[in-house]
């Protein structure tokens, strides 16, 4: 061979190894599973969910609700879309991921899990392990996947909980509601999840009141459970955010200077502003609920 064949080669090698490099850094990276929950309904859970996808698209993310809440999925009211089709239909190979799948505002994607969620545990393992690998296309989609759980300590939400590599959990003023999100980080502690656990208190009457009832989850989950819970923020309660749900609308977009649209955007830059170490991307997270499930 001769000096510039050899050199040709050796460009050609060094190349296909930089190619080899950009293509495994690319599969490292996974979407940030986010799962929200809440010890009770009533908190505007779902609310947050949407608004707050929308506050991570207007800073630049690209962003894949997955309303997984089984009994009472509401999402698609909040955007005023009408799905056709779930996660239901590709488990049955009825209809694949982009068919199912609903644009909203800001370029958001919406994908109505209905009972597709649950009928995964039933599949062949050579048919799950196939859709859960399908499933992959939307870590690479998404830098933010948002599971929107139903509320209350059911077995399937605490199941979504336990699966998750992060959790924001939901609550309000109301004593109920705080005794049910105690529940529902009793039960993450047991599953230890202890690395990210986040709480947003919503519908407050100020800053100060939302600052007051943190605190006091925060003392009980360390004293009580050695779990650290971190205080993301509050969202005031705002006549327009009821409006805004009448009308079938976000608020960040129907009411963009409202104080709780204020509130919601300082909410998505304080999550994006916690590190985050590793995430098993959906996949991961999939396969982790099917063997929690199986263990039942």
């Amino acid at each position: 061979m001769s000096f510039l064949d050899q050199a040709a080669h050796l460009r050609q090698l060094a190349l296909e190894s930089h190619q080899l490099q950009l293509k495994l850094k690319k599969e490292k990276i996974k979407s940030r599973i986010i799962t929200v929950t809440s010890g009770k309904g009533g908190v505007g859970k779902t609310s947050l969910v949407v608004n707050l996808a929308l506050a991570f698209a207007q800073l630049g993310k690209r962003v894949t609700i997955l309303d997984a809440d089984l009994g009472l999925a509401n999402i698609d009211v909040m955007l005023g879309v009408v799905p056709q089709h779930t996660l239901y239909d590709v488990v049955h190979g009825r209809k694949n991921l982009a068919e199912i799948a609903i644009r909203g505002p800001e370029g958001i994607i919406l994908l109505p899990g209905g009972s597709g969620l649950t009928e995964l545990a039933d599949l062949p393992e050579d048919k799950r392990i196939s859709l859960i690998n399908k499933l992959q296309s939307l870590d690479e989609a998404a830098d933010i996947i948002l599971i929107d759980t139903g509320a209350g300590l059911s077995r399937t939400v605490l199941s979504f909980v336990a699966a998750a590599d992060e959790m924001l959990l939901v609550t309000t003023p109301e004593p109920t509601a705080i005794r049910d999100a105690y529940g529902i980080i009793k039960v993450a502690a047991k599953q230890q999840l202890q690395q990210k656990m986040q709480l947003i208190v919503n519908q407050v009457k100020n800053a100060q009141e939302g600052k007051e009832i943190a605190e006091r989850l925060i003392t009980v989950s360390r004293k009580f459970l050695q779990v650290e819970l971190q205080f993301i923020g509050s969202i005031c309660s705002d006549q327009r955010v009821v409006m805004a749900v009448k009308q079938q609308q976000p608020f960040l977009n129907l009411f963009p200077h409202s104080q709780a649209a204020e509130n919601v955007r300082r909410i998505a830059a304080a999550l994006l502003a916690v590190p985050v170490k590793k995430t098993r991307g959906l996949p991961g997270f999939l396969n982790r609920l099917i063997q929690l499930w199986e263990k039942a």
